[in-house]
């Protein structure tokens, strides 16, 4: 049972990159009741809390798009987390833009891959997301993405 003052969290990456980057934040969860959604279900035996998966989808992908918004539409009305934190991607922008709606504080630090430009999804989520980060000091604005250090 969860107590009064215990934030429920829910991290969110695709497969690959976005999901070791994401794994590496681990630690900075230790004070909250954790759920991890991804695009990989093998991904559950590497973390011992919750873990839920949906398919991947882009804007190539439009049908699969849609349904992988209502998944994880049913998921965070099932969750209700406080905090919805991703590095990236597709799964990622759709849970912020979704947890955002439902009242969640968001969090998105892009992926460290592109030191070039911000990534499609990082770019969508600057409208969602309560703390936008870039780990690329050459991409931070004043008006976000900020720049708070390489993390990952």
């Amino acid at each position: 049972m969860q107590s009064p003052g215990e934030c429920r969290l829910l991290a969110v990456a695709s497969t690959g990159g976005h999901w070791i980057q994401l794994k590496r934040l681990r630690p900075a969860f230790a004070q909250a009741r954790v759920s991890y959604l991804t695009t990989n279900p093998a991904h559950a035996l590497e973390v011992s809390e919750p873990t839920y998966s949906v398919h991947d989808a882009n804007n190539q992908t439009r049908v699969r798009l849609v349904l992988m918004f209502l998944h994880i539409l049913w998921l965070l009305l099932r969750l209700r987390p406080h905090v919805v934190i991703s590095t990236g991607a597709a799964p990622g922008a759709a849970c912020l833009m979704l947890g955002k709606l439902l009242g969640a504080r968001t969090i998105w630090i892009d992926s460290i891959a592109n030191p070039e430009e911000m990534s499609m999804s990082g770019r969508w989520v600057r409208y969602w997301a309560d703390l936008w980060l870039t780990q690329w000091p050459d991409l931070a604005k004043a008006d976000g993405p900020f720049y708070a250090g390489r993390v990952l």
